[in-house]
């Protein structure tokens, strides 16, 4: 296959490399089902086409401690501290995926059924809604001074996608 052609130069002529860096990071999921919707989202709502990628099983939830995950957040979230401050980083969009309210279990991010493998879609949303807003209560730990919003991908029984904003969410 093409993409797998050792040596093989492919020349990309309408594309200029800029030392310019983005000032946003996108922290998602590696869960390449919901790209095309994300790009979509980032571009289309928010107006970010520009951007630096933390891409990772979990996406936002790595950075979270739930679960088991003790050490591997710690170390996630050093990580990221370290691209926030190497790129300069104004700005960091958490993203989260699951099931809406009345979606299947089946479009849960795969990394919460690791870590939660008996939580039910509540019990998983809730679990996501309170991993944002310890994140976001503790930015200064892995975001430095950077603005922190986050959204969850939603998948519904249909299929359908919408993104939700769970910067401004309590969890229960």
């Amino acid at each position: 296959p093409p993409w797998a052609r050792g040596g093989t130069s492919i020349s990309l002529s309408n594309f200029r490399w800029t030392p310019a860096r983005p000032d946003t990071l996108v922290v998602a999921c590696s869960d390449g089902r919901l790209q095309e919707a994300t790009d979509e989202f980032l571009a289309g709502q928010l107006g970010v086409d520009r951007y630096d990628r933390l891409y990772l099983p979990g996406g936002a939830g790595a950075l979270a401690a739930t679960g088991r995950d003790y050490i591997r957040a710690m170390q996630v979230r050093k990580e990221c501290l370290y691209l926030v401050e190497l790129h300069r980083v104004g700005r960091i969009i958490l993203l989260f995926h699951g099931p809406s309210a009345t979606g299947s279990i089946d479009a849960a991010c795969a990394d919460y059924r690791r870590k939660l493998p008996w939580a039910s879609v509540p019990i998983l949303r809730t679990r996501q809604a309170q991993d944002a807003v310890e994140l976001l209560e503790r930015r200064d730990e892995w975001a430095g001074d950077a603005e922190v919003a986050a959204y969850r991908c939603e998948v519904d029984e249909d299929g359908r996608v919408a993104f939700v904003n769970l910067s401004t969410t309590r969890a229960t």
